[in-house]
Formats: C-alpha cells, structure tokens, sequence
C-alpha cells in the first residue's frame, strides 16, 4: 500500500490520450484517480467531476488521469459517451493497482470479491506523493483534490 510520503513505484503508464508516464517521475504534479469499472454511476460521476474542474486542474499544473483494470477500448467508449476531458489508464494486468494496493476484498450481500477500491493520490512532479485519499465518496471529491492541489503543491 502505497501512503502519503511515499515515492510512488517506478511503472510506466500509457493513457488514452497516448501520454506516456512514469509514476515514479512523471515530470508535473499529477492526479492518479482509481475507480472500479466504467460507465457505472459512481464511477461516471467522478469521472465528469473531474472534467468539469479540467481547465482548474491544468492552470494548477495538474495532470489528471483516471485508471481502472477496464481495457482500452471501453475506455474510448465511455471517454466518448460523456465527453471526458479527462485521459484515462488501463490496468488490465492490475500492476498498477496491486502496487498502489487499491486491489482489494470487497463485500456485497455477503459475497466477497475482488475489486477496486475508489482511492485518488496526488503525485508531485518528483514522484513522491502529497496527499492520499482512500475509500473515497465522489461527492465533492474533485473539488477536495483540486483545493488540496492548489495549497499542497509548491508553487
């Protein structure tokens, strides 16, 4: 599990928007949001949380990227359904999120599972990260990172 004065791990990522960038130095500050499936409700609402303080996010110098274990093409599909501004990740082999440890048990009407645990870090320039949020609830929480960005992140 990856906390709050860690470097985060040295993996290379590509997005959507055909970014290349590596965790561990990823050169400007950046949101790395992990969220369970998508086209989902929750899910969709973070997601359009996040592209609407787009703009806010880039004139803080913020990267912000979202990422779950869906493949590529169903994130082209839900980035074109809701008109995303914001690229996302594919974690198909799950590196990224066992390294994070936000691959977790999970429990629903008494069956337990594997699944994504909705967790969002921000990451400086030099890898280390700032701020850490786990268990996440979307509401309001891309305005919480976006604050948190602006008054964490050296100017």
């Amino acid at each position: 599990m990856i906390n709050e004065g860690d470097m985060a791990p040295s993996i290379t990522v590509t997005a959507s928007d055909g970014s290349s960038i590596n965790l561990a130095s990823p050169g400007q500050p950046l949101v790395l949001y992990f969220y369970p499936k998508d086209d989902t409700s929750g899910c969709t609402r973070e997601a359009q949380d996040f592209t609407a303080l787009a703009k806010e996010f880039q004139q803080a110098g913020v990267k912000v990227v979202g990422l779950s274990r869906d493949a590529m093409k169903s994130h082209e599909k839900f980035i074109g359904k809701y008109d995303l501004a914001v690229p996302l990740v594919s974690d198909e082999d799950g590196r990224v999120s066992d390294a994070f440890g936000t691959w977790v048990e999970k429990s629903m009407y008494g069956r337990k599972y594997m699944g994504m645990e909705r967790a969002t870090y921000l990451i400086g320039a030099d890898g280390r990260v700032l701020k850490a949020w786990r268990k996440v609830k979307v509401p309001n929480h891309a305005q919480d990172v976006l604050a948190a960005a602006r008054t964490t992140i050296p100017a």
